[in-house]
């Protein structure tokens, strides 16, 4: 009882705080956050500060670690919590590596890591409404898991290609959401978002040459987002990036500064983000969308 009396006043409060004075409904309010392994712990600074600050979340979308951060968080549970389990946090809770043509390691222990979170399995039973980001591995296509079971959608979203073998459900096979959505900005849109902000990890190039495997095929993956468009851009209206490149992605032991990180970007983002849920902001905002919309046909 003493959770969902939480979440209830945090809702209240939301709305109270940003209720527009005789001029509608407050925007509706969509969270993506990115993936990046360890450095996804970032996110919980960045929920903090949001709940700090009693801007509301609508909606909330993941992809890769960031689904696990938004099931967690929807589910209802504790920031303190969420940031005691990612101190502890080690590979063989998300990962058992095994032999196979298809990649290193299996991530099927994500599924009862979840389970230290929440009880809770299905997208039905989350308190927030969340969409989890995987990519289609045949056709290339991005896919927003909204409903059904939310542990095999948060397997797929967090298969990373090279380490971790492909996820088969629903028929078809998934890798990593990152390939197609690195910030699903367009998930939390498709949920119902007016505006969108987005958390982005950057992975950045270490100047030290890489330890293993793993370490080249995500340093790899760090050029090609670089060096390629980022489209999701165009669909986040507010932009949190917390500074993290410097962390690597297997040192979960690194929380306290992760979550600092988080807190600290967010800090600064906070006046655009109330900017943003003013009826002026709104409407600068739709403006400035459509605008980029006509440019782009």
């Amino acid at each position: 009882m003493g959770t969902a009396t939480k979440w209830l006043h945090k809702a209240v409060r939301g709305l109270r705080t940003f209720a527009y004075a005789g001029q509608g409904e407050r925007p509706k309010v969509g969270l993506a956050l990115g993936g990046g392994f360890a450095r996804g712990i970032a996110h919980i600074g960045v929920l903090r500060v949001l709940e700090e600050n009693e801007i509301p979340i609508d909606f909330i979308a993941g992809t890769s670690v960031g689904a696990l951060i938004a099931a967690t968080y929807a589910s209802g549970t504790p920031l303190e919590e969420m940031e005691r389990q990612g101190a502890a946090t080690r590979f063989r809770d998300f990962g058992r590596w095994t032999l196979s043509r298809m990649g290193m390691a299996s991530n099927e222990p994500l599924e009862q890591f979840l389970h230290k979170f929440t009880p809770d399995e299905f997208f039905s039973q989350m308190k927030i409404p969340l969409s989890i980001v995987a990519t289609n591995l045949i056709n290339g296509n991005s896919v927003h898991f909204t409903d059904g079971e939310i542990a095999p959608a948060l397997r797929a979203s967090c298969a990373y290609p090279g380490l971790f073998l492909p996820v088969e459900y629903r028929g078809q096979i998934f890798v990593d959401g990152f390939l197609t959505e690195t910030v699903p900005a367009e998930a939390a849109r498709d949920l119902g978002a007016d505006i969108v902000i987005g958390v982005h990890l950057e992975p950045g190039l270490l100047k030290s040459a890489p330890r293993n495997t793993i370490e080249v095929i995500s340093r790899s993956f760090s050029i090609i987002q670089t060096a390629a468009a980022q489209l999701w851009h165009s669909d986040v209206d507010v932009l949190v990036e917390p500074e993290v490149h410097h962390i690597l992605w297997d040192e979960f032991v690194k929380t306290p500064q992760l979550v600092a990180a988080g807190e600290t970007a967010t800090r600064a983002a906070i006046p655009k983000i109330r900017e943003a849920l003013t009826a002026e902001g709104w409407e600068s905002l739709r403006t400035r969308r459509r605008v980029r919309s006509f440019s782009s046909m």
